[in-house]
């Protein structure tokens, strides 16, 4: 164990608390002093919520404070979300309420139990002159999400602070509700929402929330405190049931009450200052280091176990860098991860317009799993009636599983919502297809996907990526796809489409198992781009792509969709993205152009649109189209999210029937942010704003992904790709896993299909028993709104 001999933490709210005592009760040699700006038993600050699996936490941590907390909390199970004059009810979520107040009294008398310190009504200007006064060890800096320490050491704990997009007001009212509430109402300006729930026994929080757009059209930010809180509860009356909202702010005048949330991340949360000639660790925690949105976690979960973690390290470790250091590590990660879903979450809430279009049982759904943490399996667990209802909905008759509901586009019915990306394989010899190709997409044309993609396929030789990557400009490669097409249709109940696109700069390449994206180290043909700029460093320099050469290019993809068509695919997508010929005109990273193709992002996208109309226009009419973008570059300058919605909005004027949503590759210096379903934030966005289709892709490894995506009205395809290198039959195998017979299998597998959902059953049987004692939503971020 690391012996201290006194320890200071500045601020008192639940992470300075907590973290006091646990240090006192497990070192009580140690003087510890938590020095609070307030008065003693004060605070600010309506209820708290807390998850079935935080509290677990606190019970193992300091079992007599745990029980003082769980015995004060009001729990519930059900969240019920108002919309449009109707609701949604769903139960099995878990949560704890608590009054705020309450909560710092109970670790307050807690600390004083244990012979904690605690010094209130100072305000604290300068840590370096209070750990001197204590002599302090260890400077914890739990002085909130203004912190004047991290201010102070801001060149060394180099804070991000993001100010999100809506304006909030943290309000009270007697009207006590059985369920976590989430209240839309819309006015002439916008959408308003409300996050209220229970936190004793009279009393719940009222959180009203709105676009700071919407905020400043009615004049709240020029309004009073209590003109402000009256239009609240005009608003939003009928959930009130008479009784009034109330605020404990009064100390704030006008509109300061209602504050834009601050995202906060730092880069470390560790600085050392040498203190009476000590080097005193001053270390942040809670608020001070991180924020969470209110709307997936409250800052008291992250800050009381920000303190659990410390506190276990000291009790470990015996070297006060390597505690603090380990302490960093693990915490920076798991708090990383809630962020990121309170991002997706905050983003949902910044945009309700978005999904407003939505009947209240998607909306709901869509709500319910707004994080991506959340998942469609995970919502079984919590309200396994409730799901199967939701799931009939959406099938219009009897349940199954989202992602076995059919999709139709144009004059083609898809048997579900699963597609097997189009992915290089490097074997196709002079641009034929062969042998090999054959039995790649035949088998898994037969694993059950609805719809199997050709890889990138180039209108001419020098479009390829690779010298074995296909093309189809003449008729033995048009002969050669014939023979798969017709094997696929004529063995399989699967459509098959084929993507055509242009290298463009990172043509000329080395098989992808050789080097990716790398030159030839013999036998380079010349590229092209919309500009004359290399993809990288040892990459050749491409010329840029002159207006005659862009006529002659795209007369070759109308030639090849031709072929295509004479080939009898069923779909065919453009390759506008990663980088290649047309997405390096919509770049603004790779199109430099100073004619009518470069400049704003509607000449940019000028002539991928031209080619995309040429191509619609001899494509069978009732066959669809669709074009894959990159939705963000991923790199300073590059295109964004935004740009991503006005390209879709272009390309469907232009007949594109769905969208299929990629991202990065444009350039080497992307730094995608990865993570399960990364990039599907992109697809819902675009198909919730512009209403054209959209396939995600990208990180979809489980049906659960694809069933949360669909279900969620996210993407209306999702595209599976490095799962079905590994595995041809995998949407057959995620169908029994979830023991669904929504889903055909070639007539001769079916003795092994009975056979495998017999082993699977068994399997689950298994496990549901073993984990019997332990079974139960996993509930480790509220997911609520407050």
């Amino acid at each position: 164990m690391n012996k201290l001999s006194s320890i200071v933490c500045i601020g008192g709210g639940p992470a300075g608390l907590y973290f006091g005592l646990l240090m006192k009760k497990q070192q009580p040699d140690c003087r510890v002093t938590v020095v609070e700006r307030n008065r003693p038993f004060d605070t600010f600050g309506w209820g708290v919520v807390l998850s079935d699996q935080t509290l677990g936490n606190l019970q193992l941590a300091d079992p007599e404070s745990a029980q003082q907390i769980g015995d004060a909390f009001n729990h519930w199970d059900d969240i019920e979300v108002f919309f449009r004059g109707r609701s949604v009810r769903s139960g099995g979520h878990g949560f704890c309420g608590i009054g705020r107040k309450h909560l710092l009294n109970i670790l307050q008398e807690r600390c004083l139990v244990l012979g904690v310190d605690l010094v209130f009504e100072t305000d604290v200007t300068d840590d370096q002159a209070i750990a001197a006064r204590y002599n302090a060890d260890l400077v914890i800096a739990s002085d909130g999400l203004n912190s004047r320490i991290r201010t102070r050491y801001e060149s060394v704990f180099q804070p991000d602070i993001d100010l999100r997009q809506c304006r909030f007001v943290w309000l009270g009212t007697h009207k006590t509700f059985d369920a976590f509430t989430f209240a839309f109402e819309q006015t002439e300006h916008g959408w308003f929402q409300a996050h209220a729930y229970k936190f004793d026994e009279n009393t719940s929080t009222f959180i009203v929330e709105t676009p700071e757009e919407v905020w400043n059209a009615h004049g709240l930010d020029k309004m009073s405190q209590e003109e402000g809180i009256a239009f609240c509860q005009k608003l939003f009356e009928k959930y009130l049931d008479g009784h009034d909202l109330i605020s404990n702010a009064k100390h704030l005048r006008g509109s300061a009450i209602w504050i834009r949330f601050p995202r906060v991340i730092c880069e470390t949360w560790i600085h050392h200052e040498v203190i009476q000639g000590k080097r005193t660790p001053i270390v942040l925690m809670g608020d001070a280091a991180h924020t969470a949105h209110f709307s997936i976690g409250s800052g008291s979960k992250l800050a009381l176990e920000d303190a659990i973690d410390l506190a276990n390290e000291f009790a470990t470790g015996s070297d006060t860098d390597e505690v603090l250091a380990a302490y960093q590590a693990r915490r920076s990660v798991e708090v990383l991860k809630i962020q990121n879903a309170a991002r997706n979450s905050t983003e949902w809430f910044e945009n309700v317009d978005r999904y407003t279009g939505m009947e209240v049982e998607q909306f709901a759904y869509s709500l319910l799993t707004r994080s991506q943490r959340i998942s469609h399996e995970n919502l079984r667990l919590r309200d396994a009636k409730w799901l199967e209802g939701y799931e009939g909905w959406l099938a219009n008759g009897p349940a199954v599983p989202p992602m076995f509901t059919p999709f139709k586009v144009r004059g083609l019915t898809l048997k579900n919502r699963i597609v097997v990306s189009p992915m290089a394989q490097y074997s196709a010899k002079d641009g034929v297809v062969g042998d090999f190709h054959m039995v790649h997409l035949g088998a898994r044309a037969l694993g059950g996907a609805a719809l199997v993609m050709v890889e990138m396929t180039s209108p001419d030789a020098e479009g390829r990526i690779t010298p074995g990557c296909p093309a189809l400009y003449n008729d033995e490669q048009e002969q050669a796809f014939k023979r798969i097409v017709d094997f696929v249709h004529a063995q399989s109940d699967a459509a098959i489409g084929i993507q055509l696109g242009h290298s463009g700069p990172k043509g000329s390449t080395q098989l992808g198992w050789e080097g990716t994206d790398e030159p030839l180290p013999t036998g380079n043909w010349p590229l092209l781009a919309a500009s004359a700029l290399a993809y990288g460093e040892q990459n050749q320099t491409p010329a840029a792509i002159s207006v005659e050469q862009m006529q002659a290019l795209k007369q070759a993809f109308v030639e090849s969709t031709r072929r295509a068509a004479n080939a009898g695919f069923d779909w065919l997508e453009l390759h506008c993205a990663h980088g290649y010929l047309l997405a390096s005109f919509i770049s603004p990273l790779t199109n430099h152009r100073t004619d009518a193709y470069g400049g704003s992002l509607e000449n940019r996208c000028r002539y991928p649109l031209e080619v995309f109309a040429a191509m619609r226009a001899v494509w069978p009419q009732d066959k669809p189209m669709s074009v894959r973008i990159s939705a963000h570059d991923w790199a300073p300058g590059g295109t964004t999210p935004d740009d991503a919605v006005e390209m879709a909005r272009l390309f469907k004027a232009a007949g594109c029937d769905l969208i299929d949503v990629s991202s990065g590759q444009t350039t080497r210096e992307a730094k995608p942010v990865y993570g399960r379903m990364y990039q599907t934030p992109f697809s819902d966005r675009i198909r919730n704003e512009t209403g054209v289709a959209t396939m995600a892709v990208g990180a979809i490894s489980e049906a659960d992904h694809a069933n949360s995506i669909i279900a969620a009205g996210r993407a209306d395809l999702c595209a599976v790709a490095r799962p079905h290198l590994a595995d041809p039959a995998w949407t057959l195998h995620e169908a029994a896993k979830l023991q669904s017979r929504a889903v055909t299998w070639p007539k001769p597998y079916l003795s092994g299909r009975d056979q495998l959902y017999r082993e699977i059953a068994k399997q689950q049987a298994m496990l549901a028993s073993a984990n019997l004692a332990n079974a139960g939503p996993s509930n480790d971020t509220q997911e609520q709104g407050a």
